[in-house]
């Protein structure tokens, strides 16, 4: 991995991870993960965050090689996740006189994780804008409850204008894979963090509160440019907001004739105007993606078929998902299909109604096992509303 370069005294001590099958055991990283940690280099040392245990040893050599045979004064956890920090009980059996820095809630879960005995003394406990001056360096601490986890917290560096920011402004991806930033932090933001809007907002609130010139995350690269353009998508983001005018089309199909119809439909969409249009397989694409796709446009479409009087279970699973992570302020076209009592349509409908601001359009398009010229001119119908 080339270096990381943040400035001289703040330095880069994480891991690339391409091994990793599915991050968080349920989302395919196709370009790996990185781990990432920091070391402030002063008169005191501060490492900022520990790393998962499958970077275990190239993160240690990573620290020492950085320590250069000094003493970290200061463990700084941001958050207790084991792929930040599963390492805490190894370093502080290797550096025995580092003291932990965390917040009230971090030190009150620390136990669930490690059977470690820290003194009075190892804990430093810190709360809302208090500051810890590690010579010229000074980090001031806030706190960012439920973003993801009750314990989180963020560091804003006062001299280098550094925030820390935890998951915030993470991504999928390891840092020696060059991607399109946007699309896998959109996708990392709303299946990890997508449910607590609210409270990226109040983190956002307080940041615009700093002069920050670099933003250090714990998944993903260093941002240094341009910092109002990522700014900007995690306000979008975190007020539901639409990111782009489009329409994404969701389908799942048992034989293959909703698919058609799903298929059909897009192209009519296509031709009537619209934006952009989307369409996902929800039984063979990523549901992550498909997820990301359903915030990221203002319209989305649901075609599905009947299935043991219910709802097909793909479709079931993704609209489970999207009530999981607030989906909400969109407007929603359906299509079923059921041979003898299509039942997806009122299915779909029901989930859609425990969502907040949803609008579902009519007509409801309803094929009865392959579509006709019937289904062709509701689908007519429902294509000019959907691009009114």
């Amino acid at each position: 991995m080339s270096e990381v370069v943040i400035s001289d005294s703040i330095k880069y001590v994480g891991a690339n991870d391409h091994k990793i099958d599915l991050f968080e055991s349920q989302y395919v990283v196709p370009n790996g993960v990185s781990y990432n940690s920091y070391v402030i280099l002063d008169e005191k040392i501060a490492v900022m965050d520990t790393v998962d245990w499958r970077a275990t040893d190239e993160w240690f050599d990573n620290v020492e090689k950085v320590l250069d045979g000094r003493m970290p004064e200061y463990l700084v956890v941001s958050h207790l996740e084991p792929d930040h920090a599963s390492n805490i009980d190894n370093f502080v059996k290797k550096y025995p006189t580092v003291k932990l820095v965390g917040n009230v809630k971090t030190f009150n879960m620390l136990p669930q994780f490690f059977d470690l005995e820290l003194t009075d003394e190892q804990k430093v406990v810190v709360a809302e804008g208090d500051k810890l001056s590690l010579g010229e360096h000074t980090l001031q601490f806030f706190m960012a409850p439920m973003v993801h986890w009750p314990e989180v917290m963020v560091e804003y560096e006062e001299k280098e204008k550094v925030l820390f920011s935890a998951d915030g402004f993470g991504k999928f991806g390891a840092l020696d894979v060059e991607e399109d930033w946007a699309c896998e932090a959109r996708r990392y933001y709303f299946n990890i963090c997508g449910k607590y809007g609210v409270q990226v907002q109040a983190l956002l609130k307080k940041a615009a509160t700093l002069d920050i010139q670099t933003i250090c995350p714990l998944h993903g690269p260093i941002l240094k440019e341009n910092l109002g353009y990522y700014i900007g998508l995690y306000d979008t983001w975190s007020k539901y907001e639409a990111e782009s005018e489009g329409i994404f089309v969701a389908y799942a199909s048992i034989h293959g004739n909703t698919k058609k119809t799903a298929e059909e439909f897009a192209e009519m969409l296509k031709a009537a105007g619209a934006p952009k249009v989307s369409i996902a397989d929800l039984s063979r694409d990523d549901m992550a993606e498909a997820i990301e796709d359903a915030f990221r446009y203002d319209r989305l479409v649901l075609a599905a078929p009947t299935y043991d009087g219910g709802l097909f279970p793909v479709m079931n699973d993704f609209l489970s998902h999207l009530a999981a992570k607030a989906y909400q302020k969109r407007t929603v076209g359906l299509i079923e299909n059921g041979s003898w009592g299509p039942m997806a349509a009122k299915k779909m409908r029901e989930q859609l109604e425990s969502m907040k601001d949803i609008t579902v359009l009519e007509p409801v398009v309803t094929i009865k096992s392959t579509m006709n010229d019937a289904n062709k001119e509701t689908m007519k119908q429902l294509v000019k509303e959907l691009v009114r």
